[in-house]
């Protein structure tokens, strides 16, 4: 009887390879020829599959790495579904129309695009999740935008800016807390140091927004604001009644109420409203809102355009393509591609300026390489926890490295799952909206000044184990300490 082949380890130069190969075929693919990004992540599994049968690999090894990459990602693809259900019924029962109409009177059309930037900034932060974000208040402000006459992908890039922020900086987020977790800091202190890259990133941002923004709103599009407002007044139910839900949400965040149960609660809320204010309407017209969205018949083509949406359906092929990228993620990780590529890395570090450069390159990269957030955290944060140690750089560094380089990149990445949600729920691609997404292109930019300058950088007390460590980079120690 043969024997079978034994898995041995993957050296660098195999695990470069295999890496570059995935980036082409993705790249080419999504960027070249414009294909949605499950193919070619189904061809990228598909091979590195083949490649792991070639060296040795049992199916049960695979179909293992399969299922362990899978397992992170079962809360987050039940969120998209509820949240798919969500847009389709705030639609429905008036809430997305309402706060439409009262966002026209409310916001100037000259700073429209920097108001949109403050608001999914401001609601960001107290709901910690800009997922929520860009699916409400996101379409909402998008609707607003786009019916004024402004580029679509300039509106896009100021809702997800705003969002991020948001998610960034609230002590509710799951990829805050999660980032905080895999460094091993304190979750208030690592929001605070957060602070000297996530605060001129946002001023940085604003100020992009209004000199970009001014005058976008084309005479044109002014006027159809009366013509929208008018068809809104007369197709939905507008009432300050329907700021009930988002009140509910910005509550349930407070109270620090699992997203789940609050997108379920905000659901109950929405069919309730319906039928007091719509009592004719039949279960199976709600199911068919809840599992293929609302269709909006107004006569206007472009209200129907914006509010024909949602729906579970409408998610499945964001859920699609995260289901495609955390198995990727879990073959990676098993087969340990990504740690064979950045280990050999992490040890020719010894200047704070290039460690935290790499750290955000890391991240960066596994968001490229994986399309996942929360492994673009995790991985990094395995592999430069022990060297930013060694460095005599506290964990709060890390901690905010992981969230530069990790969190905010993966709504630029076309295969990423934050990337395709977004491009996906307010229907601009991820290519189109990357130019203007200014906080997540500048947040990683102030973190590296920050690396090499030492500004904001947190250093740790100097202990007796850490002695040797110390001496070794006593030079970029003194550079730190002159400045």
């Amino acid at each position: 009887m043969k024997q079978a082949k034994q898995w041995q380890p993957v050296q660098l130069g195999e695990a470069l390879i295999v890496l570059l190969v995935m980036l082409v075929i993705m790249g080419t693919g999504v960027i070249k020829f414009g294909l949605s990004p499950q193919t070619p992540v189904m061809l990228v599994i598909a091979l590195v599959m083949l490649w792991a049968k070639v060296r040795g690999a049992s199916w049960d090894d695979i179909h293992g790495g399969i299922i362990d990459g899978i397992k992170t990602g079962i809360i987050p693809i039940f969120i998209f579904i509820l949240i798919g259900a969500l847009i389709g019924v705030w639609i429905q029962a008036g809430i997305i129309p309402s706060m439409m109409v009262f966002g026209f009177h409310m916001i100037s059309a000259k700073w429209f695009v920097p108001s949109v930037f403050l608001v999914c900034a401001i609601i960001g932060s107290s709901i910690g999740s800009a997922f929520t974000i860009i699916s409400t208040v996101g379409i909402v402000l998008f609707g607003m935008g786009t019916t004024m006459g402004m580029n679509p992908a300039l509106v896009a890039g100021a809702i997800i800016s705003g969002a991020i922020f948001g998610d960034k900086t609230s002590p509710l987020s799951d990829s805050t807390n999660l980032a905080s977790a895999i460094a091993e800091s304190d979750l208030f202190s690592h929001i605070k140091n957060l602070m000297w890259s996530t605060i001129p990133a946002f001023l940085v941002s604003l100020v992009l927004y209004a000199i970009i923004g001014s005058g976008a709103a084309s005479d044109a599009g002014m006027g159809k604001i009366d013509t929208t407002l008018a068809v809104l007044n007369q197709h939905f139910t507008i009432s300050w009644w329907a700021a009930l839900p988002l009140v509910i949400m910005l509550a349930c965040a407070l109270l620090k109420v699992p997203a789940i149960a609050t997108l379920f609660l905000n659901i109950g809320v929405a069919i309730v409203m319906i039928f007091i204010e719509q009592p004719k309407t039949s279960l199976a017209g709600l199911a068919a809102t809840i599992e293929s969205g609302f269709v909006s018949k107004t006569g206007n083509a472009g209200v129907d355009a914006l509010l024909s949406r949602g729906g579970v359906s409408a998610m499945m092929g964001t859920v699609s393509l995260i289901i495609l990228t955390l198995s990727l993620g879990g073959l990676l990780m098993k087969f340990d591609l990504i740690q064979t590529a950045m280990t050999p890395l992490v040890k020719r570090l010894t200047k704070s300026g290039s460690l935290v450069t790499a750290a955000i390159l890391a991240g960066v990269g596994v968001n490229v390489f994986v399309g996942e957030q929360y492994l673009s955290v995790i991985l990094p944060g395995k592999a430069f926890k022990q060297v930013f140690n060694q460095r005599g750089l506290a964990n709060l560094a890390l901690s905010r490295v992981l969230e530069d380089g990790g969190t905010v990149i993966n709504y630029l990445i076309p295969w990423g799952v934050a990337g395709a949600f977004a491009a996906n729920t307010l229907g601009v691609s991820t290519l189109a909206y990357l130019p203007f997404c200014f906080f997540s292109l500048l947040s990683p930019v102030f973190s590296i000044i920050s690396g090499f300058t030492g500004i904001g950088l947190k250093r740790q007390a100097p202990t007796a184990s850490a002695t040797t460590a110390t001496q070794a980079v006593a030079p970029d120690a003194a550079e730190a300490a002159g400045r």
